[in-house]
């Protein structure tokens, strides 16, 4: 019997899929947001930025900023029953529109 590997990236071939005409890397304005602590912001995976990227469970969740660790920063996530504080790029992130 042989064991398939579950990595982080498991089963995200559809989820972290863009567009054909939006292929290729990030628009410049996306990686120099600057987002301030308390703000709402969503969690979209950019599948063309490997460094800084949740995990899949956290696609298309609200998270607020908690701070900044370098060129990352800490978002307080809801997950199921409890909060967890993930490290993301700002590449990973756009702001909230209620």
């Amino acid at each position: 019997m042989v064991r398939t590997s579950k990595g982080t990236r498991f089963r995200t071939r559809r989820v972290f899929r863009k567009h054909p005409r939006k292929r290729g890397m990030v628009p410049l304005s996306r990686i120099l947001t600057e987002y301030k602590e308390g703000e709402y912001v969503d969690i979209v995976v950019e599948p063309s930025v490997h460094k800084g990227m949740p995990h899949r469970r956290f696609h298309g969740k609200v998270g607020i900023i908690m701070g900044k660790r370098g060129r990352a920063y800490l978002v307080k996530v809801r997950d199921h029953k409890r909060y967890k504080t993930l490290i993301v790029f700002p590449e990973h992130l756009r702001k909230h529109k209620f």
